[in-house]
């Protein structure tokens, strides 16, 4: 993830130095430096997500040159088999997506809805480690 880091950390760095360029020499459009700044923000995100994953769990065999294949078998995460909150999250956003087009009071439901479903998703397996499984 070092390697990535540093790519997207100059990938946010482009898109600074071309906002505050486009800024100078365009006086009047807001819209395109408003544009850039929002790319290289997304990009220093990109690139800060990496370094701390690099930080806490250190080289990948995919960064090692002396890895194997068999390195990187095992499981990657716990997914839960039956899980009902993507459903929820899903129709969440399909709600917030539709309250967009025909009024706050359906994208505040939506936006209800699909809160409640990240934060279940998220938080449905935390005592996973402690042996007890909701």
């Amino acid at each position: 993830m070092r390697a990535e880091s540093f790519l997207f950390g100059g990938v946010a760095a482009f898109f600074g130095g071309c906002a505050v360029l486009y800024g100078v020499w365009s006086h009047a459009d807001p819209a395109g430096t408003a544009a850039l700044i929002v790319a290289c923000l997304m990009a220093a995100v990109i690139s800060f997500f990496c370094a701390t994953h690099y930080r806490r769990k250190g080289l990948r065999p995919q960064d090692r040159g002396d890895a194997e294949v068999a390195d990187g078998a095992g499981p990657l995460e716990f997914f839960p088999p039956e899980s009902p909150w993507p459903v929820v999250v899903a129709a969440g956003f399909a709600v917030t997506a539709t309250g967009v087009v025909f009024g706050l009071w359906l994208f505040l439901i939506g936006a209800g809805v699909l809160g409640a479903g990240v934060f279940a998703m998220v938080f449905q397996y935390a005592d996973r480690d402690s042996g007890r499984v909701d």
